[in-house]
């Protein structure tokens, strides 16, 4: 069985769609077989990120409320084999329920060998639906405050999880210096352990506009980061990069 992981922020603007693609497409060049789940309902932008934009004519709602099996639903990468996508709605339906999406989540488990649910900012019914089925979390935060207090109330949400995990994102070391602030601080700050850093990278944005998933462009800057969170949720003990 395969393991349902949910991407979050509590705060929109942290990059947590970005972190989501480019995990993903990391865990897919390793070899796994790996389901991305938009649950940015409204506002989903995850197929941009993972250069799939427009082909999904199914959403998780078709899958969830029967309409449409998850393997004609999921839209196949062309370029990155063992990658999917399964798109969300334009509106929330008022008969998708929790438990529906923990019925898909449970076929996406035995089909996939990794499940990553990109989540709505906010703490609202669509964070919830996002949440209720995941096996573990990855909360993305940037260095300012603002962000990290919301990253602080989402671990209060996640209490019922064993494992959360903090991912530090668009990293520049300069304002690091200039806030006279550490990634540790953050770490204290947030109540989480450390799954990775990612860097501010102007290629995050690059690829995306050029409709190709962070991983292909090279093994660089955030690229590598994501590579390198990728092999740490796979088990393996890899340092945690190092930002200068």
């Amino acid at each position: 069985m395969g393991t349902a992981i949910v991407v979050t922020s509590g705060k929109g603007g942290t990059g947590k769609t970005s972190i989501t693609g480019g995990v993903a497409g990391s865990l897919a060049r390793l070899g796994h077989s790996v389901l991305c789940i938009d649950m940015d309902i409204g506002l989903r932008n995850l197929d941009i990120s993972l250069g799939l934009s427009d082909r999904a004519l199914m959403d998780f709602s078709d899958v969830a409320e029967g309409r449409c099996p998850l393997v004609r639903a999921a839209v196949n990468h062309p370029d990155l084999p063992g990658l999917a996508l399964l798109t969300a709605p334009m509106t929330l339906s008022s008969a998708l329920t929790e438990e529906a999406v923990r019925r898909m989540l449970d076929t996406a488990r035995s089909l996939y060998d990794y499940v990553l649910i990109d989540s709505p900012a906010g703490l609202g019914a669509g964070f919830r639906m996002a949440c209720c089925g995941a096996d573990r979390a990855i909360v993305v935060s940037t260095n300012d405050a603002s962000s990290l207090r919301d990253a602080q109330r989402t671990v209060g949400e996640l209490d019922f999880l064993r494992q959360i995990h903090l991912v530090m994102n668009r990293i520049q070391p300069k304002l690091l210096r200039q806030l006279r602030t550490t990634i540790d601080d953050a770490m204290d700050t947030a109540g989480l352990p450390l799954l990775g850093v990612v860097p501010e990278d102007p290629q995050v944005m690059l690829s995306a506009n050029l409709g190709r998933p962070l991983i292909l462009g090279g093994r660089q800057g955030a690229a590598n980061a994501c590579l390198n969170i990728a092999k740490r949720l796979e088990g393996r003990r890899v340092p945690i990069m190092r930002i200068r």
